[in-house]
């Protein structure tokens, strides 16, 4: 049995979970900032800093609490180190340097991209078998992955400007919706017409690449039809008789159309045995059905309180590296650029 303490700070999240083997939770908590930043209607990065050195100590004792273990139970150490907020990455990235040196266990250096996609080895069987195509789709983060096995990575693709999730996040607050958009926008679209407006699809042929620029462009415009001072900016005022509904279930068609097209291209270009969601924007039921209509393999993704950040998909990627013989040196600086693949 190995036993992983697994620790998240890359932006808004402070997250400690023990997991072991890889595969069975024991402890997963998380404090959760969102209703911090919901008045700036996105993440303050000086803020989310402060807030992971308040949240970090509390949250990783709770996780050796829930999961019953002691620090001489701990095989290793497993840690964010990129991509994402300099300063909240280096709270998770120092703390779990302490907590090694002190035990004497492994430290791991962890790509959030990576632990991302190590969700799917949480729940229900893990895949079976490689090659797998992976689709990382968040608030900081769009790209297909081509996954040859464990710790052997491609990026095929990525977003040039914004992630999806960051994209669900601007168009909610033009809408007067709530932060975090995702969910804000599901919600809303579930009421209105996908066909009301037919917004652009940037398919950026012959690449595996995203852009949702423009997409969210195209949404300001069609606002700004209805008052010229319509804006991105957080408080600003919407505009009356919008129709809010059919804008989102338009928006939304848009970015899944895209994200599914590309996905299917790379799936059958690369013939791949199995597709991975993963990521915050993975918990969006439309994403998840017209993912599972089209492709010709099978399609799996976590639970949505594993697609968000969370410690248990570090503590995963942590274990499947230990087990590889790697583990990272000690003067491991954060990389908030980090890049997979």
């Amino acid at each position: 049995m190995t036993l992983i303490l697994g620790i998240e700070t890359s932006c808004d999240e402070t997250a400690a979970a023990v997991v072991k083997d890889g595969r069975s939770i024991l402890s997963n908590v998380v404090a959760s900032q969102i209703e911090i930043h919901r008045r700036y209607g996105g993440v303050f990065p000086e803020v989310a800093s402060r807030q992971h050195i308040l949240s970090i100590t509390p949250v990783v004792e709770q996780a050796l609490q829930d999961a019953g273990v002691k620090w001489e139970d701990l095989d290793g150490v497993a840690v964010t180190y990129g991509p994402g907020l300099a300063g909240a990455l280096l709270v998770g990235v120092n703390l779990a340097k302490a907590i090694a040196w002190a035990n004497g266990l492994p430290f791991l250096g962890i790509n959030h991209i990576e632990a991302h996609i190590y969700a799917n080895w949480l729940v229900g069987e893990p895949p079976s078998s490689f090659p797998l195509l992976c689709l990382v789709v968040s608030g900081g983060h769009t790209s297909l992955i081509l996954m040859k096995d464990h710790g052997e990575y491609k990026e095929l693709g990525h977003t040039l400007d914004d992630a999806a999730g960051e994209a669900f996040d601007k168009v909610a607050r033009l809408l007067g919706l709530e932060f975090p958009g995702g969910p804000a926008i599901e919600r809303e679209a579930k009421q209105g017409n996908p066909r009301a407006f037919n917004f652009p699809r940037a398919w950026l042929k012959g690449t595996y690449n995203f852009s949702f620029s423009g997409l969210k462009t195209a949404v300001l415009r069609e606002v700004q039809k209805y008052d010229k001072s319509a804006s991105m900016k957080p408080g600003h005022r919407v505009p009356r008789h919008l129709p809010v509904a059919d804008l989102a279930a338009s928006f939304q068609e848009a970015v899944v159309d895209v994200l599914v097209g590309k996905t299917q291209q790379a799936a059958e270009a690369y013939q791949v045995k199995e597709v991975l969601l993963a990521g915050g924007v993975a918990a969006n039921g439309l994403l998840r059905e017209r993912m599972k209509k089209a492709l010709n393999v099978p399609v799996r993704w976590p639970p949505p309180h594993l697609c968000t950040d969370n410690a248990a998909m570090v503590a995963a990627a942590g274990y499947f590296n230990l087990i590889r013989g790697e583990h990272s040196n000690w003067d491991l600086d954060v990389v908030p650029g980090l890049k997979l693949g």
